[in-house]
């Protein structure tokens, strides 16, 4: 009885582990995906994907990087602020997206001051 009951518990511990790397899987396809449509230049299906992505795996750092760069393409720049930092607090160390944020900020930044914003 006792060796059941440490199975039980066992399986229970793995339960969300198991749903957590299948929601990480479905995520990175949403996100692979979301790049090629980006890449032949349809960014209102990426935005999609990557919306997606992060909905399937809210801690997943790239989705949100990628859906950061979809708004920025779009001109959300309040929705792409809020996603690069969503992005570096997930994954703070992630050089890719600290570069990514730091050229968002700098351009728009440029732009407001620009336009008396």
């Amino acid at each position: 009885m006792r060796r059941l009951i440490s199975c039980s518990v066992v399986v229970l511990l793995l339960a969300p582990a198991a749903a957590f790397a299948q929601d990480r899987g479905k995520s990175k396809e949403q996100v692979e995906f979301g790049i090629k449509v980006a890449q032949n230049n349809l960014w209102n299906e990426a935005l999609y994907r990557w919306e997606k992505a992060t909905q399937l795996d809210p801690t997943y750092a790239a989705a949100w990087n990628n859906l950061a760069i979809a708004y920025e393409h779009e001109g959300k720049f309040e929705q792409a602020k809020k996603a690069y930092e969503r992005a570096l607090e997930l994954d703070p160390k992630n050089l890719m997206i600290r570069q990514n944020y730091d050229l968002f900020k700098e351009i728009n930044d440029r732009t407001k001051r620009r336009s008396g914003k």
